[in-house]
C-alpha cells in the first residue's frame, strides 16, 4: 500500500495533519499501519471506529460470533439490521460506511494458542477487546513470543483498566519492561469474576475504555507522546476517576 496521502485523504485527515505531533508523516504512518483487534464486542467497536476514523490502513478483526440483540447497548458498530450476522461482517461493512480508505481483513474464528502467533505477527500492533482471560493470556503470550505491542484492556461494571505491554523491549531504566503475566501471574478461580452476561456491563463504559485504547494504539503508530508501558490505567466511571499505577517485572 501507497503511503502518499491522495487530496481527499488530505481533507479529511486535515485536524490530524495541523497538529504538529502527527502532521503528514504522522498520517502516512497511520495509513501504513496494519492493527490486529481481538473482538468486535463492546471494546473493539469504539476501538474499531475511531481507529478506521483515524486513517489507519489496514484493521484485522478476529471474531467468531454473531450479532445479537443485547449486543447493541454496547456494540456501538453493530446495528439492528445486523442481527444474526457475523461481527466480523457487520464490523466490516460498518467500517466502509466510516472510512473507505480503510482495508478490513476478517478472521471470523476463535483465537486459540494454535492460531494465535501467525494471526499476531502479521499485524504491527494487537488491540485486545476479549472479555475472557483464557483469550486474554494468549493474546499476551503471543504478543510476546512475536515481539508485537499489545494494547490490553478490560471492564466490570462500571469500571475499567488499559495498559499497554512490549515486555521484549527495555524501559528507559534499561529493565525489562512487565509483560501480562507480570499484571496478573495467573487467572482467577473459574467463576470468581463474573461475565458480562451474568454482572451486567453499563455500556458508555466500554466506549470510554475502547477509545482509550484506540488513543494508545495510535500513540504507538506514530510514535507520539507517552504510551502506558508498565503503567495501569483504571477508571471508575462512578466517582469519575481515573488512576494510574505503575507495576513492573517480576
Amino acid at each position: 500500500m501507497t503511503t502518499v496521502l491522495t487530496a481527499d485523504e488530505i481533507e479529511r485527515y486535515a485536524r490530524h495533519i495541523v497538529l504538529p505531533e502527527v502532521g503528514g508523516a504522522g498520517q502516512q504512518k497511520l495509513k501504513q499501519a496494519r492493527v490486529l483487534v481481538i473482538g468486535a464486542g463492546g471494546l473493539g467497536a469504539p476501538v474499531l471506529e475511531y481507529l478506521a476514523a483515524a486513517g489507519v490502513g489496514t484493521l484485522g478483526i478476529v471474531d467468531d460470533d454473531t450479532v445479537s440483540l443485547s449486543n447493541l447497548q454496547r456494540q456501538v458498530i453493530h446495528g439492528t439490521d445486523t442481527v444474526g450476522m457475523l461481527k466480523t461482517l457487520s464490523a466490516k461493512a460498518a467500517i466502509a460506511r466510516i472510512n473507505p480508505n480503510t482495508a478490513v481483513e476478517t478472521h471470523t474464528v476463535r483465537l486459540n494458542t494454535d492460531n494465535a502467533p501467525a494471526l499476531i505477527a502479521g499485524y504491527d500492533i494487537t488491540v485486545d477487546g476479549s472479555d475472557n482471560f483464557e483469550t486474554r493470556y494468549t493474546v499476551a503470550d503471543a504478543c510476546a513470543s512475536e515481539h508485537k505491542p499489545l494494547v490490553h484492556a478490560a471492564v466490570g461494571r462500571f469500571d475499567g483498566s488499559v495498559t499497554v505491554l512490549k515486555p521484549f523491549e527495555d524501559g528507559k531504566d534499561g529493565k525489562p519492561n512487565p509483560g501480562y503475566r507480570d499484571l496478573f501471574p495467573e487467572a482467577p478461580p473459574p467463576g470468581l469474576v463474573p461475565s458480562c452476561a451474568e454482572a451486567g456491563v453499563l455500556g458508555a463504559l466500554t466506549g470510554v475504555v475502547g477509545t482509550l485504547q484506540a488513543m494508545e494504539a495510535i500513540k504507538l503508530i506514530t510514535g507520539i507522546g507517552e504510551p502506558l508501558v508498565g503503567r495501569l490505567l483504571l477508571y471508575d466511571a462512578l466517582s469519575a476517576r481515573f488512576e494510574t499505577i505503575r507495576y513492573a517485572r517480576r
